[in-house]
């Protein structure tokens, strides 16, 4: 019992570590494979991790920055934070789709899920395309990560 708790516990925290914002799949899956388990297992948590917060900051996440800025107190920070977005999401603009993938998929900080998914709202990327964009992107990513990770493993 103990040992099937430990396994739970262990995949439980790497879809959790996947689903926040600054580490992602890109620190979720390193942890997986340095905590024991097979790679693959690890990159397969990190993308369900990856994409659980998807579809809610895709729907949601507009009216939530919307109220923010309105208080005030957040519409400084929030405005950088668009800022900076934008700045990044020159290819998203120039490709939409095709350039939400590349941008999720480039495993380097700052071009995850989260980052796709604002800059997706904030270039009026709809659903339907959005999503399927992020979820390709974040795959590539993972696989990208899988492979890195086993590199260095390997030596």
């Amino acid at each position: 019992m103990g040992k099937l708790l430990e396994l739970v516990t262990k995949e439980l925290m790497i879809i959790f570590i996947a689903a926040m914002p600054l580490t992602e799949l890109r620190g979720a899956i390193p942890i997986g494979i340095s905590l024991g388990m097979h790679p693959l297992h690890a990159t397969a948590l990190g993308i369900i991790g990856s994409l659980i917060p998807v579809p809610f900051l895709l729907i949601f996440i507009k009216p939530i920055f919307m109220y923010l800025r309105q208080l005030g107190y957040f519409k400084k920070h929030l405005d950088r934070i668009v800022k900076r977005t934008l700045k990044k999401s020159s290819k998203i603009r120039k490709y939409s789709a095709i350039g939400l993938i590349i941008f999720v998929a480039v495993p380097l900080p700052t071009t995850g899920v989260w980052s796709g998914c604002l800059a997706a709202i904030l270039l009026n990327i709809p659903f339907k395309y959005a999503f399927p964009a992020i979820t390709l992107g974040t795959v590539l990513a993972g696989v990208m990560i899988l492979f890195i990770s086993s590199v260095f493993v390997a030596l």
